[in-house]
């Protein structure tokens, strides 16, 4: 095992355990409504500002349309076709389900942490000290997701042992993308590597729109709550200028 491999494998584990402990700090104290939404409205923003800090500025380097649309095309129809599926299963019964998985909010969250875990693990490979600082970032990010995830499940009247494990069960999905990122996608060629990525942006563009942003405006919306959502673009934003 390089030094450089265990470098990523060490750092990889601070977004982790953030988002674990996110998550546990939502189970043990239920956030009500108001707070839940500005949970949501800051990973939202900080989700948006990864989209725009770490994804686009490398997409349109590369200048490949072709890519970029087959890419985002198909994260796009993958999206849909999850919230589709989602929705079926869940008009089956009629009556309100006690213990309900949010499939569709799980997946788009996991398909982020995901490509996060692919920026951390590239971003290594392009430098010691910028992986290190994007580990941060990504800290920050996982943070407000493991808060936002465990409060949706809470809503989902999950029981505290399965929303937790849910959690982790994330936090694993970061750990082995950042694995792979080292690995395996660092040696792919860069039309492939520019779909991967293109997938993402799509995905993380629903997430926010279709996911986050909604769940969140079930609340009635403030300025605080606004702010909140320019709140986490900047914080990541800030932290993305010093990568």
């Amino acid at each position: 095992m390089t030094p450089l491999f265990q470098k990523i494998l060490l750092f990889s584990l601070i977004p982790v355990f953030t988002m674990i402990i996110g998550g546990v700090i939502a189970i043990v104290r239920k956030p009500n409504g108001n707070v839940r939404s500005l949970i949501l409205h800051f990973a939202a923003g900080v989700v948006f500002s990864v989209v725009a800090v770490e994804l686009l500025p490398d997409i349109v380097k590369t200048h490949k349309p072709l890519q970029l649309i087959i890419g985002f095309s198909l994260g796009f129809l993958a999206m849909i076709g999850i919230r589709k599926f989602t929705e079926v299963e869940e008009d089956k019964t009629l009556t309100v389900v006690k213990n309900k998985l949010p499939a569709s909010l799980l997946i788009a969250i996991a398909v982020d942490i995901f490509i996060d875990g692919l920026l951390l693990g590239i971003g290594f490979t392009a430098g010691s000290t910028e992986g290190m600082l994007l580990a941060f970032a990504l800290s920050v990010e996982l943070l407000s997701l493991g808060m936002a995830t465990a409060t949706e499940l809470g809503e989902n009247n999950l029981s505290k042992q399965k929303s937790l494990g849910l959690i982790a069960l994330l936090a694993l999905v970061f750990f082995i993308s950042a694995v792979l990122g080292a690995t395996l996608l660092h040696n792919l060629s860069h039309n492939a590597l520019e779909i991967v990525l293109s997938f993402g942006l799509s995905a993380l563009l629903f997430l926010v729109t279709e996911e986050l942003l909604t769940e969140a405006h079930e609340e009635k919306e403030t300025v605080w709550h606004t702010s909140a959502f320019f709140g986490g673009f900047l914080l990541f934003l800030v932290l993305g200028m010093i990568t």
